[in-house]
């Protein structure tokens, strides 16, 4: 599987509807499966990093700052390829999760709440324990407190 190569030129970028907040919406999928795993951010530079390396980078609205998912988790996101939908206001990212991790709770994906009869219900099993996946001295833990991780929010 090859990433994308990087973009001839910024154009392109011209064509995506930002935000007020000059963010827009990027949902990742996996290429494989079709599920969708997260939703999160990107600003123009999170998104030309992404096309450029092959891996997913977005912004932090509560770090404000720009992240590559899987910096702590070690749980990469391999871009396939990058959709934009036709409105033009949010991305999709088609991708190869490493790990099989996406969400900073330790579960494939962060969509794992389902609303049955007017309550949240889990019903995806957590697959690694988010406290051996961020705590500090792991190999890809910076300490960071459980339940924060690498939230795009």
């Amino acid at each position: 599987m090859s990433s994308p190569a990087p973009a001839a030129g910024s154009g392109w970028l011209e064509l995506v509807r930002w935000g007020p907040d000059g963010l827009v919406p990027v949902i990742a999928q996996d290429a494989a499966t079709g599920r969708v795993l997260m939703c999160a951010w990107a600003d123009r530079s999170a998104l030309a990093e992404t096309a450029a390396s092959g891996k997913a980078v977005y912004w932090s609205r509560s770090r404000a700052r720009r992240w590559m998912k899987g910096e702590e988790s070690g749980h990469i996101q391999h871009v396939r390829e990058i959709r934009l939908d036709c409105d033009a206001d949010v991305v999709l990212l088609a991708i190869d999760q490493e790990g099989g991790i996406a969400c900073h709770t330790g579960r494939q994906s962060c969509f794992f709440k389902v609303l049955r009869e007017g309550v949240w219900v889990d019903v995806d099993p957590v697959l690694k324990d988010p406290a051996s996946i961020y705590a500090s001295g792991s190999s890809h833990g910076s300490g960071h407190a459980v339940g924060h991780g690498e939230t795009g929010s």
